[in-house]
């Protein structure tokens, strides 16, 4: 017998307004685009939002199957306006991958 014992991983029981909190917007770029051939959708998500959130975020509000959930953390860029530096926020993606069949229109509203 192993010593190392297999602890499931419970989802996240989240209201309706946490869920909106999690997805805060779509992002629509050409890389995320282009993703979506390939049945994923990419999301602006908190810096401290984990996968399995993510995922009962989705699954709730779009009422989809969710196989795959990939999060990226973004680094702001420094920028110079008027000769000053400045700093733009972090911030965190979600690559949702959907299952087979589905789909979520990012470009009408929720």
């Amino acid at each position: 017998m192993s010593r190392f014992r297999f602890i499931p991983r419970r989802v996240p029981n989240l209201s309706r307004e946490a869920m909106y909190d999690l997805v805060r917007s779509p992002v629509i770029t050409e890389k995320s685009t282009m993703g979506s051939e390939h049945n994923q959708v990419t999301f602006r998500v908190p810096l401290d939002a984990d996968k399995r959130s993510v995922r009962a975020a989705v699954e709730g509000l779009f009422k989809v199957k969710v196989t795959a959930v990939n999060t990226i953390r973004v680094k702001g860029k420094t920028k110079r306006f008027r000769g000053t530096l400045g700093r733009r926020a972090d911030y965190k993606k979600a690559i949702v991958t959907l299952a087979e069949g589905q789909k979520i229109d990012v470009t009408t509203g929720v």
